[in-house]
């Protein structure tokens, strides 16, 4: 319990950033454990969700809306060319079709939340739905970490490092945590995409529902992205709130990192043992895949 508040206290301070408060939790969940694991699955849900709005009180409307536009394009075909190859090297590793479609899920859209929001139309088991969240977890984690030292290697701009961690990245905690570390512009651009981007969770989880015959599906829908466009609006329009942006994007910052905390002090040798070979091999190669292409097609179509 104090090594887990030394660390927590960590992540609060000004040292405090997205990959060093991952590193930590990942540390404590890999060594001695974390004392707290329901309440921290509880809390890292909300606590991002609660972030993810706030950093929409410091963009622009109009900015966003040219950010969307851009990533359109891209995040159309990347999501149907994720799936569709999911399902192909799915049936070549012999992977079980709802683990496998689960990953593929996981990997167009955004990680952990689509991976929940698919997992209830397919009727996934608890191991099923273990062994897909452990292999988007892993992934996660590694470009939270590489993906800014590509960006700088290759000397990215803010705006094509964004589109790319958004399509690249799993999770819009690592998303945003990535794009945060590279700079201001690409965590807007990043945000953005990223947000727009869950939202096809809800075309994918209703046609998973057919694919699947799965009668009276039920999909969750990710209300929290009408309140970061709500902040967004009011910030761009409601002049007499601009100054208190700065202040809020700060707090969900703080709030990011502590997210990422969670996330890390999360991962256990249970979780990590349930994911098997195969469906990490899966992840891996429509990770690669999804990285690399979009990586070059960035670099010779955006600026």
């Amino acid at each position: 319990m104090l090594a887990f508040g030394l660390a927590l206290l960590i992540c609060l301070t000004p040292w405090g950033s997205p990959p060093l408060a991952l590193a930590l939790g990942l540390a404590l969940a890999l060594t001695i454990g974390n004392p707290f694991p329901a309440q921290s699955k509880q809390y890292t849900s909300k606590l991002l969700q609660w972030s993810v709005v706030g950093l929409g009180f410091g963009m622009n409307a109009h900015a966003a809306l040219r950010a969307g536009q851009e990533g359109l394009l891209f995040t159309v075909a990347s999501i149907f060319g994720t799936l569709t190859l999911g399902y192909f090297v799915g049936r070549w590793l012999g992977i079980a079709p709802k683990t496998s479609h689960l990953i593929a899920s996981g990997t167009a859209i955004c990680g952990g939340s689509a991976i929940a929001a698919v997992g209830p139309v397919v009727k996934a088991s608890d191991e099923e739905m273990s062994v897909a969240l452990g292999t988007v977890f892993v992934l996660n984690a590694v470009a939270l970490f590489l993906f800014p030292v590509i960006g700088e290697a290759l000397s990215m701009t803010q705006n094509q490092f964004g589109l790319w961690a958004a399509i690249a990245i799993h999770d819009t905690s690592s998303v945003v945590g990535a794009a945060s570390h590279y700079g201001d512009q690409a965590l807007q651009v990043a945000t953005t995409v990223k947000l727009a981007r869950a939202l096809w969770i809800i075309p994918v989880a209703l046609g998973t529902a057919v694919l699947f015959r799965t009668p009276g599906a039920k999909v969750k829908l990710p209300y929290f992205i009408l309140g970061f466009i709500g902040a967004m609006l009011l910030t761009t329009y409601v002049p007499a709130l601009q100054p208190l942006g700065p202040w809020m994007v700060k707090l969900a910052k703080i709030g990011l990192t502590v997210t990422l905390f969670l996330i890390g002090a999360g991962l256990s040798t249970k979780v990590l043992k349930a994911v098997g070979p195969k469906p990490f091999m899966q992840g891996v190669l429509l990770w690669l895949t999804i990285s690399a292409a979009s990586l070059w097609v960035i670099l010779h179509t955006v600026a």
